[in-house]
C-alpha cells in the first residue's frame, strides 16, 4: 500500500503525523493546496503517489516511470532543473524569420523561484506555464509562422499580436527557436473567441508536420507521409510505441471531478499528485529526457486546471424536450456516465466497441476507454477517443460507419432528438 495511503487509512492509531490534507474536505481549494509541500519535498511520496496512479503498471507508460520516477538514486530526479529563458512569440519574432533574421535568445527566467502561499498566486503562476512554460522546443513551427496562409490552415489562432501556444525560447541545446506549450493544443476557438481548455479542433499537427518538412528540404518518407495526412485536425499521436494511434485532442474542464486521466483512463486520479506527476513526467519525456521541470510549476499548473471555468452552456430551446432528454439519458447513459462532469469509471474495450487499438494497446492500454466528460458536449465534436464520429446525431444513429458505441442507437426516433436538446444544454 503506497505510504501516504497508509497514513491516512491508520492516522487514528498510528503514532505518524497525519498527512495535512486530512483536515480539509478532499477536492476543495484548502485540501488540494495542502498537498503541494508533500510533492514538491517528499521523493517517497511522490513515488507512492505515482504508482498508486498507474491503471496498468504493465503498460509502457507505467513501465516507464517505475524504471526512472522518484528513485533514491538515478533516473529523472536526477536530471538537471530547467529554468527556461523564454518570451511569448509574437509578430516581431516572425518578421524577423520572415526577413531571415534570428530573434535575439531570450535572457530572462521564466520563473523568480518563488513559492506562492495561496489559491490564487499558485492559479495565477500556474495560468503562466500553461501559456509560457515550453514542453519542449519544436522548431517544426518556425516554417509555418513565417506563411500566415499555411498557419492559419494548421489551426494557429492570433491573441493580438501573439501566438497562443508558441513561445520563443532560450533551447536546451545554446540556440533559440520556438517552443510548445499546453495552449497549442487546449486554447480553441468557439464562436471567434478564444476559450481556455477548449480542445482546439482546428489544429492540424499531422499538416503542419509535412509542410514544415518540405519547406525545410526534408524529404519525408510515404508511410510516415500517409501517417502524418491520416491524423486530420484535431488529433495527434503521441503514444510510446510505433503503432500509429491518433486520439482526439479533450477539453479540460471539470478536471477536478475527473477519476481517470487520458483517453485509455491510462491514470487514476486520486489526488493533485496524479496530475502534478502526470505533468512533470509529460514535460521530461517531451523535452527528450534532458531536463526535469521546477516541481513548483507542475502543480501551479495542476492547481490552474482544477481552476478552469467551464464555458456557460447554450440555452436549451424545448425544456420539455430537455426534460424526457434528461429521463432517457439517466435510464440509457448515466450507468457509464456517472461523475457530476459527465464521466465515469473505465469501460472495457469489448464493451465499448471501437476501435480497441490504444485500450488494449501496449503503449497505454488498461483494457477500456474512459467514458468521455459531457461538459459542453454539443460543442466537442468530432466523438469518441479517436475523434471517429463527427456529430452527436451520428453517434447515435444506426447507420454510421464507425463501429461500437451501440448506447442509444435503438432508441426511438422521438427519444434521440430529445436526448440530443438534453445533451445540448450540459
Amino acid at each position: 500500500m503506497p505510504r501516504y495511503v497508509a497514513l491516512v487509512l491508520l492516522a487514528a492509531c498510528s503514532t505518524h503525523e497525519p498527512p495535512p490534507w486530512e483536515a480539509y474536505e478532499p477536492w476543495s481549494d484548502a485540501w488540494v493546496l495542502a498537498h503541494a509541500e508533500t510533492y514538491v519535498g517528499d521523493r517517497e511520496a511522490r513515488r507512492d503517489a505515482m504508482e498508486a496512479s498507474l491503471t496498468n503498471p504493465e503498460n509502457l507508460y507505467g513501465q516507464a516511470r517505475l524504471g526512472a520516477y522518484g528513485l533514491r538514486e538515478g533516473g529523472w530526479d536526477a536530471l538537471p532543473e530547467w529554468q527556461p529563458r523564454v518570451e511569448p512569440l509574437t509578430d516581431a519574432h516572425v518578421d524577423a524569420l520572415v526577413a531571415g533574421e534570428r530573434p535575439a535568445r531570450p535572457t530572462t527566467p521564466f520563473w523568480n523561484e518563488e513559492t506562492p502561499t495561496t489559491w490564487d498566486e499558485w492559479s495565477a503562476l500556474g495560468e503562466r506555464v500553461f501559456f509560457e512554460l515550453p514542453l519542449r522546443d519544436e522548431a517544426l513551427w518556425e516554417p509555418v509562422v513565417r506563411d500566415a496562409a499555411l498557419a492559419a490552415r494548421v489551426g494557429l489562432v492570433k491573441d493580438g499580436d501573439s501566438w497562443p501556444g508558441l513561445v520563443w525560447v532560450a533551447s536546451v541545446d545554446g540556440g533559440a527557436t520556438v517552443g510548445i506549450t499546453c495552449a497549442l493544443c487546449h486554447v480553441g476557438v468557439r464562436e471567434g473567441a478564444l476559450e481556455v481548455g477548449r480542445a482546439r479542433r482546428e489544429l492540424d499537427y499531422g499538416v503542419a508536420q509535412i509542410e514544415s518538412a518540405e519547406r525545410r528540404g526534408v524529404t519525408l518518407d510515404p508511410v510516415t507521409r500517409g501517417r502524418f495526412e491520416s491524423w486530420g485536425p484535431g488529433r495527434a499521436d503521441v503514444i510510446e510505441d510505433v503503432a500509429d494511434t491518433p486520439i482526439a485532442i479533450p477539453d479540460l474542464w471539470g478536471l477536478r471531478e475527473q477519476r481517470l486521466l487520458t483517453q485509455a483512463g491510462t491514470l487514476t486520479h486520486g489526488d493533485p499528485m496524479a496530475l502534478a506527476i502526470r505533468q512533470e513526467t509529460q514535460y521530461v519525456q517531451a523535452n527528450r529526457g534532458r531536463t526535469r521541470p521546477p516541481r513548483v510549476l507542475m502543480f501551479a499548473l495542476a492547481v490552474f486546471l482544477y481552476d478552469l471555468r467551464t464555458p456557460p452552456a447554450r440555452e436549451v430551446s424545448d425544456a420539455a424536450a430537455a426534460a424526457r432528454g434528461e429521463a432517457t439519458f439517466r435510464r440509457e447513459c448515466v450507468r457509464c456516465h456517472a461523475l457530476s462532469n459527465g464521466a465515469g469509471g473505465l469501460v472495457s474495450t469489448a464493451e465499448v466497441g471501437t476501435n480497441p487499438e490504444l485500450g488494449d494497446g501496449s503503449a497505454r492500454g488498461t483494457g477500456g476507454y474512459r467514458p468521455s466528460p459531457l461538459l459542453r458536449v454539443v460543442d466537442a465534436a468530432p466523438y469518441l477517443h479517436h475523434g471517429a464520429v463527427e456529430s452527436l446525431s451520428s453517434l447515435l444513429s444506426a447507420t454510421r460507419d464507425e463501429p461500437g458505441h451501440d448506447y442509444g442507437v435503438g432508441l426511438a426516433e422521438d427519444e434521440k432528438a430529445d436526448l440530443l436538446v438534453y445533451l445540448g444544454g450540459l
